[in-house]
């Protein structure tokens, strides 16, 4: 498959995307790889916290290793890149002025203050959870943006968190929502076949 001169549109991109797990041996630019991270780091989250981290593994023994917690899944050696994606609630909160909005002015110390003491309440647990939750939405975000570029993608949770955690020295708090495989599909893939609104959607007016 060649890869496209057109960025979709989101409308575009969600339909055109297909779960591939066998790519070309094409490599993929780095610029790209950023834009595509750029456009994904844009995901929503309260306060902004962004507890979301990200390894791009490209080097090819370390896709093999990385392979090799993933159950042997061949697409995590065969893609031009693989995204581990992981949430760091601990690094966020104890940073939480990076990402503290400069609108708050004078102001920034005393929010950055209320949140961590707003997680403190919840227990360490339960923010790492939360962290989980939004980093998924962060997984969505980059889903799309691969696939506006021309990237095929296959998201994981077939994995070993505590082997992928020791391949990165990752510390043990933190959770890890998907590895992402990311490359030319050398595959169409499946067309969609998903539910219609009436069987998913309900309308209180």
């Amino acid at each position: 498959m060649e890869t496209q001169t057109k960025i979709l549109n989101v409308t575009e991109a969600a339909e055109a995307r297909r779960s591939i797990r066998k790519y070309t041996d094409q490599a993929i630019p780095q610029e790209h790889i950023d834009e595509i991270l750029r456009v994904a780091g844009l995901a929503p989250c309260p306060w902004n916290i962004q507890p979301w981290r990200v390894i791009v593994v490209k080097c090819a023994v370390a896709k093999q290793e990385l392979m090799g917690a993933a159950y042997g899944q061949p697409q995590v050696g065969a893609a031009a890149a693989v995204f581990v994606i992981y949430s760091d609630m601990q690094d966020a909160l104890a940073n939480a002025e990076d990402f503290i909005h400069p609108g708050y002015g004078d102001k920034i110390a005393a929010e950055a203050n209320s949140i961590r003491e707003t997680f403190e309440k919840m227990g360490a647990e339960k923010s790492e959870q939360w962290g989980f939750a939004e980093s998924n939405i962060f997984l969505g975000f980059l889903l799309l943006a691969a696939q506006s570029h021309g990237y095929s993608t296959s998201a994981m949770l077939g994995f070993e968190p505590d082997k992928v955690k020791a391949l990165y020295d990752l510390p043990a708090h933190v959770t890890l929502p998907a590895l992402v495989a990311m490359g030319i599909g050398a595959e169409e893939g499946f067309p969609h076949h998903r539910h219609g609104l009436d069987r998913f959607v309900k309308v209180v007016d």
